[in-house]
């Protein structure tokens, strides 16, 4: 008996990776960044906790309320896209016959073939036929505001949390230096995490996440001393 040839693919996880990853790397970076830069300008640990858990609350609700805006704009044009197909299913059907023939004619297939497989999706359900293939809509990539905006928040929220925490637990004049070590090792995590989960190679993910959020960090350490010492 022939075993069953399983595959497992990573296409139904691009949704919620996409915001967790943007939210969580957005998190670290920015509170990390806040933290190190005002830390930089000489002020003392009091503020700087309260500048961490500021730019935590604000971060997590920017990040929500942009990620629900962007992702609900898509979920708006591919609605009005599938209630044009459907109206155009309803009135001009043989029309959407042909088209759907002509597209799966261009993968390929004879006029014969594509014509029977055009019919026979047709008949079973005409509008997921052409969102699919007209269109290239999907379920598994379909937008998805409120999962988005609610993904976002919480990774922001909880990549946040690390800079707070080193803070928190540092001493007071070795606070830039051990927040910035505990970003980078968050970050190195995360960027694998992530490489891991989308099924891309581990190290260039940490290499790529960790370099882009020193690189923040740095420059905002540098005006944040700079203005330190000029004020």
């Amino acid at each position: 008996m022939r075993s069953l040839h399983i595959e497992n693919h990573r296409s139904h996880r691009i949704g919620w990776l996409r915001a967790a990853v943007l939210g969580a790397n957005d998190g670290v970076v920015s509170v990390s960044s806040l933290v190190v830069g005002v830390a930089a300008s000489g002020v003392g640990k009091g503020n700087l906790m309260l500048t961490g858990i500021a730019g935590l609350v604000a971060g997590a609700l920017s990040m929500a309320a942009g990620e629900y805006i962007s992702v609900q704009s898509q979920a708006d044009t591919e609605n009005a896209d599938l209630a044009r197909e459907r109206a155009e299913l309803r009135d001009e059907p043989e029309s959407e016959l042909q088209e759907l023939t002509a597209i799966y004619m261009g993968r390929g297939l004879d006029e014969t073939l594509a014509k029977e497989v055009a019919v026979q999706l047709t008949r079973n359900d005409a509008l997921s036929a052409h969102a699919r293939d007209e269109l290239g809509i999907t379920e598994t990539l379909m937008a998805r505001p409120v999962q988005a905006s609610l993904s976002s928040a919480a990774a922001f929220a909880l990549g946040a949390i690390v800079p707070i925490i080193a803070c928190a637990m540092a001493p007071s004049k070795s606070v830039s230096l051990v927040t910035s070590l505990a970003t980078v090792m968050t970050l190195a995590v995360l960027g694998s995490v992530a490489a891991f989960v989308g099924g891309a190679t581990i190290w260039r993910g940490a290499l790529r996440v960790t370099f882009w959020g020193v690189l923040a960090m740095a420059i905002t350490a540098g005006v944040g001393k700079l203005f330190g010492a000029a004020v």
